[in-house]
């Protein structure tokens, strides 16, 4: 921009300024502020013209008044004035005015379009940039209106200024962000993409800054600038500092622009052309070795750009997770950072390898540094990189050092800061029932973070293990010891007292043959810790008294005469007096067979998923870096470190609402048993968990104590939109008033890859949501399909993804279904879809002439190698149209074979060490004014049978 000369001081401006910050008090700045104010407003009302200075100098003076946090409400029509100006000063006051005062709302706003519209048609390059400026500072949606459709054609222009290039780019994805309907995807998405080979790398950082949000909207739009984008940043990475001499800071090429191209690959998946994912990887190399150097300069410039570049490129490491060696060295990387003296440093690397602990290669890797992380989580200063290092060893937590990390945790959560022992307590709950192979070490683990933590240990926790010793005979007469032992301290969290109480209550009588821990020991034991309770807890503990007595009756008589003391049958609490007068009166008249009825055993928990384990996979509260959203989760990642690291990084708050269902009452410690001469049989101790349900003929570990037991509604099946995917990938499978489900495939040789949809298009949230993919016994000897896990919540209007891994090990003739299960409004919905998996879906064009394929058809004379078939047309054949369609299967066509004749060839790859060849003959002629098709196929080997319907249905 140009110069401002000396010609254009405001000496006014400046005398105004000096005096205000001369003022002794606030009062005397308030005095000469209003004086100004009236100058101003005298000179605006005045008689006599102003001029181009004037204005300017007046519009400048109410901008600072502004700016002191003074209201202004006149001046905006003089700083609109200034707009008409050809001075540069003049224009750009008036819409630096205008960007700080003038809201969306304005009368103005009209009259201020108008002259960004003449600014703009102009081609001054200076008026553009100052316009565009304005356009992206007040960003309203009448502005938006007004220039989106202006603005790319700007931008893609052949004879556009680098500088309005790179104002227009980053005006348009202002205007992106705040109204994205209004901004067109025409023709120009296409030629802004090639914005990547401009020679002006400025315009390059801005275009990628576009085109990557861009991407995020509409991928397949901007699918060719994953190319570009490889091929500038190999330019970068191996160009020495002197051939970017104006973009190179502190001996770092380009760091800005190299961070953007990395995060725009991150939108993608790994490039399938071999050449350009070679590329790339080589480019990761590179900025992996370059981390490996001596640095060039000692100031902290030089390594936060270093490192910057360094961190985004193993972010898409771990993006694409298809890469091994990258993916350990990227993990060596972060390890030397774990113990550098830079802090920010230290909590990127954990940062990181939380993330990087979800891939199935580098996952053994990332446990070669706990001995790091837990002296990082014991030593280090800085609150923000335990907690980090608490979520890395979440996240790199499995069977075989499960025991060693809950160890290290419970024995930092006695010395952890107060802002993250919620948070640690909720981990080690997490981990100590995911990973629990031996029972007793799982009660033990659970007991003593009651003890240590117990004021942040929810009541989900402790449920879970009533739950768990109810459901497992093998551990109950443990944690009744374990629990009475624990009892025995003189100071006992009241969520012990919880636990024991319900246990002992329970299962007491199976350590009642040892004299130290006799019924009437474990009963004065309960008793002691009464008067210190809560009402919730005394209430659970009245419910264990009468337990006793049918576990016990040589206690009877004592029990009995605690429930008829003044303090529990005048008690002021309506609750607990009700208890105790129904328990005695139910002690006193019911016979021994009807205490026995009414206060049986607990039975097992029906099976169900563990509350805690299905919540696990909700999304994070915010993501890690800006406008990054689904484009970059992990692509292969593994199931089960994945899960743990997309947990690590969670918040109390969001941990805890996995361990409960929001739409689900919490249980109440103060139920009421029914009146004694109903005489119907209840469980005293499901009352308090607010459970009433029929034993289940299993027991299991991960069961669900606050899952609803509501009725679930009959499976829904829809074949609907099947025969659509037989010549197409992408489209919507299956919808109905609550669920939308769509698909994008992609097939390469043998595998394929394909990504489900979820769409909730109801205002209420899916709880429980789970799928599952099921084939029949011969389908799944013959097709692999893998599933990595779903959200079990989606949000009203909320959308999810899912990946399914397939490969065809043979030829099949079946499709998988996918099982889709989900609660909505308390009732369970079941909904089975058939995914379009196909034969045709793995083949693989071969493009020959007309004698070759004439010569490899009689090769294969055999009659097990030829089927035919012949199928009327439902439609008139277009020629172009069954063209368009058979290449949509992957058939390589052949021409001028005959009159009427249709010709195709491929291959069909079955695996990657082998391979079918297929040719096909479609003959379409006219039989009694009827168009009539005749489909003929030879194959070998003999034993493949090809079906020719799929085949049909594509040229009907």
């Amino acid at each position: 921009m140009p110069a401002v000369s000396k010609g254009d001081g405001m000496r006014g401006l400046a005398v105004f300024i000096s005096d205000i910050r001369n003022c002794k008090s606030k009062e005397a700045e308030v005095k000469r502020i209003n004086k100004e104010l009236a100058n101003i407003r005298s000179k605006f009302k005045g008689d006599k013209a102003l001029d181009g200075y004037s204005k300017k100098k007046y519009v400048c003076k109410l901008l600072f008044i502004f700016l002191l946090g003074h209201d202004i409400d006149f001046g905006h029509m003089e700083a609109v004035n200034l707009l008409s100006s050809n001075k540069y000063t003049e224009k750009q006051i008036g819409y630096l005015f205008i960007s700080v005062l003038v809201n969306s709302n304005s009368e103005l706003i009209r009259l201020i379009n108008n002259a960004i519209k003449n600014d703009l048609a102009s081609r001054n390059p200076t008026f553009m940039n100052l316009a565009l400026h304005c356009i992206a500072n007040v960003g309203s949606r009448e502005m938006a209106e007004a220039f989106a459709s202006d603005i790319p054609r700007i931008l893609v222009a052949g004879d556009t200024m680098d500088s309005v290039k790179q104002s227009a780019a980053l005006c348009l994805l202002r205007l992106n962000r705040t109204s994205p309907d209004l901004v067109p995807m025409g023709e120009w998405t296409a030629r802004v993409v090639h914005l990547l080979n401009d020679q002006h790398l400025g315009v390059v950082t801005a275009a990628t800054s576009l085109i990557t949000t861009l991407a995020q909207k509409s991928p397949d739009d901007f699918k060719t600038s994953v190319s570009l984008a490889v091929a500038r940043l190999s330019r970068i990475v191996t160009s020495a500092s002197i051939d970017l001499q104006d973009y190179t800071y502190y001996f770092v090429a380009a760091p800005w622009l190299s961070v953007k191209l990395l995060r725009l690959l991150q939108c993608y998946p790994p490039p399938e052309d071999a050449s350009l994912r070679s590329r790339l990887t080589e480019c990761l190399e590179t900025i992996l070795n370059k981390a490996q150097e001596p640095p060039k300069s000692k100031k902290v410039q030089h390594s936060n750009a270093k490192n910057a570049v360094l961190f985004e490129a193993i972010a898409l490491i771990i993006h694409h997770d298809s890469e091994p060696n990258l993916l350990v060295r990227a993990c060596n990387q972060l390890g030397q950072f774990l113990q550098h003296r830079e802090t920010n440093l230290r909590y990127l690397a954990l940062e990181s390898m939380c993330t990087l602990a979800s891939s199935e290669f580098s996952h053994e890797a990332v446990k070669t540094h706990i001995e790091t992380v837990i002296s990082a989580l014991k030593t280090e200063r800085d609150v923000s990189v335990r907690q980090r290092a608490v979520d890395l060893l979440y996240a790199m937590c499995d069977r075989s050092n499960s025991k060693q990390i809950v160890a290290e945790m419970l024995s930092y959560l006695e010395t952890a800061d107060y802002s993250i022992r919620e948070e640690i307590v909720l981990k080690v709950a997490i981990l100590a029932e995911k990973y629990a192979v031996d029972y007793t070490w799982y009660v033990d683990t659970i007991l003593n973070l009651i003890r240590i933590a117990g004021d942040y240990v929810s009541e989900e926790v402790w449920y879970r293990v009533i739950q768990i010793v109810i459901n497992r005979d093998d551990v109950q007469g443990y944690a009744a010891k374990t629990v009475f032992e624990a009892l025995q301290a003189p100071a006992c969290h009241e969520n012990l007292v919880k636990v024991g109480g319900y246990i002992l209550g329970e299962f007491g009588n199976l350590i009642a043959g040892d004299p130290r821990s006799s019924p009437l020991v474990q009963f004065n034991l309960l008793h002691s810790k009464f008067h210190l309770c809560s009402v919730p807890t005394r209430a659970l503990l009245l419910s264990a008294y009468i337990k006793f007595i049918n576990l016990f009756p040589e206690v009877k008589g004592t029990i009995q005469d605690v429930l008829r003391s003044d303090s529990q049958l005048r008690n002021a609490d309506v609750e607990l007096q009700q208890r105790a007068v129904e328990y005695l009166r139910l002690s006193c008249i019911a016979s021994t067979d009807i205490l026995a009825t009414v206060l049986e055993e607990m039975p097992p928990f029906p099976e169900r998923e563990s509350s805690i384990l299905a919540k696990l996979k909700k999304k994070k509260g915010s993501s890690k870096l800006p406008d990054m959203d689904d484009s970059r989760k992990n692509v292969n990642g593994n199931t089960e470190h994945a899960e743990d690291a997309e947990v690590a990084s969670k918040t109390p708050q969001f941990l805890l609402e996995e361990l409960i269902s929001t739409d689900r009452p919490h249980p109440s410690s103060s139920a009421t048993m029914l009146p004694t001469r109903t005489m119907v049989p209840s469980h005293t101790f499901t009352d308090n968990l607010n459970v009433n349900s029929a034993p289940s003929s299993g027991a299991s570990l991960l069961v669900d104590v606050f899952s609803d037991f509501s009725s679930a509604a009959p499976t829904e099946s829809s074949d609907e939109h099947f025969p659509r995917f037989v010549c197409k990938n992408n489209g919507v499978i299956y919808e109905n008033q609550l669920l939308q489900i769509g698909l994008k495939s992609e097939y390469r040789q043998n595998l394929g890859r394909m990504y489900v949809f979820y769409g909730n298009k109801t205002s209420t949230q899916f709880q429980s949501f789970s799928t599952s993919v099921s084939s029949n016994d011969v389908l799944c000897s013959q097709l692999n399909v893998q599933e990595k896990p779903v959200d079990p919540l989606i949000e009203a209007g909320a959308q999810v993804q899912q990946i399914l891994n397939i490969e065809c090990v043979s030829d099949f003739s079946d499709t998988p279904v996918l099982n889709i299960q989900f609660r909505y409004g308390g009732t369970l919905q079941n909904i089975a879809v058939k995914l379009p998996v196909m034969l045709n879906k793995f083949f693989q064009p071969t493009e020959m002439m007309s004698q070759d394929f004439f010569q490899r058809w009689k090769q294969l004379g055999a009659p097990q190698q030829e089927v035919q078939k012949i199928f009327k047309a439902k439609n008139q054949m277009d020629t172009d149209v069954t063209k368009a369609k058979v290449n949509s299967e992957a058939l390589g066509q052949c021409e001028h074979l005959g009159p009427s004749v249709t010709d195709l060839s491929y291959s069909i790859n079955m695996q990657s060490d082998f391979s079918f060849m297929i040719l096909l003959l479609l003959w379409c002629f006219y039989e009694s004014s009827q168009l009539t098709s005749l489909c003929s196929v030879a194959f070998t080997p003999p034993a493949l049978r090809f079906r020719c319907s799929s085949v049909g249905r594509c040229g009907s």
